[in-house]
């Protein structure tokens, strides 16, 4: 791997890492040389996914609930007495609700506001300082938020919550950029568009769902694991150094 590229000696936390876009981020980060933590509630699929991107490098699992604050302080003291600094958080844990306009519960909006939006704040907020150790001038600390193109563009397919919060977590991003800019972190935002999940798998399930999907974007197809990890990397690593308040979509051109 080019220098410019190397995750070598640094080391990164990746929320909600156990499946899907935060699982092909986690694994990069080993590959390309990065001690990374996953988290997410289920702590067998954090012992699980750990001990099989262990094949690739360092990677641990810590079990955490980010659906409130206080689980959020939990793993901000767990981290804290493994680690003396943090050079890189990915905040990828979300989820979505659907339902009819008519009937859109409110439950399902607090839920989701909650863990795109709150829970993301929280984050930041508590590991602000192991990731002020981390940062340098040479070398800032890296956030790097999970949004999407569903809160670039209006396509909700009856997430009515999903596409507002994500666009509320584009906003924050561009205001801790310029906020915490001074103390040598960046906040940058991926905004995905289609990547194989749990949360789109009932489309690639169906192979009629699946055409008219990709009809729906340019390129006519949905985006790879190693797309999705060549983008992280660059902004994680000596790529990403000069690079702050940016909303990056990877879609394919669907945000078109």
């Amino acid at each position: 791997m080019h220098p410019y590229f190397s995750l070598q000696g640094r080391t990164a936390l990746v929320t909600g890492g156990t499946r899907g876009i935060g699982k092909m981020i986690a694994k990069a980060f080993v590959e390309a040389g990065a001690t990374v933590y996953v988290c997410a509630r289920d702590g067998e699929a954090c012992a699980q996914t750990a001990s099989e991107l262990s094949a690739f490098g360092t990677c641990h699992g810590l079990a955490a609930n980010l659906a409130s604050e206080e689980g959020v302080q939990v793993l901000a003291e767990q981290l804290a007495g493994k680690i003396d600094s943090l050079d890189i958080l990915v905040n990828n844990a979300g989820t979505t609700w659907g339902a009819p306009l008519e009937s859109y519960p409110a439950k399902g909006w607090e839920k989701v506001m909650q863990l795109n939006v709150t829970s993301v704040f929280s984050c930041i907020q508590q590991l602000l300082p192991l990731l002020r150790k981390a940062g340098s001038a040479a070398s800032p600390a890296r956030v790097i938020n999970i949004g999407s193109v569903a809160g670039i563009t209006s396509h909700g397919e009856d997430a009515y919550a999903y596409g507002p919060s994500k666009a509320a977590l584009h906003q924050l991003s561009r205001m801790l950029a310029r906020e915490l800019v001074g103390q040598h972190i960046n906040v940058n935002v991926i905004a995905p568009g289609r990547f194989p999940s749990k949360m789109t798998q009932f489309i690639a399930q169906d192979e009629h769902a699946m055409a008219e999907d990709c009809a729906l974007i340019p390129m006519q197809r949905w985006g790879r694991e190693e797309e999705m990890a060549a983008l992280a990397i660059s902004l994680a690593s000596t790529a990403g150094a000069y690079m702050t308040g940016a909303i990056i979509p990877i879609d394919g051109g669907f945000h078109l």
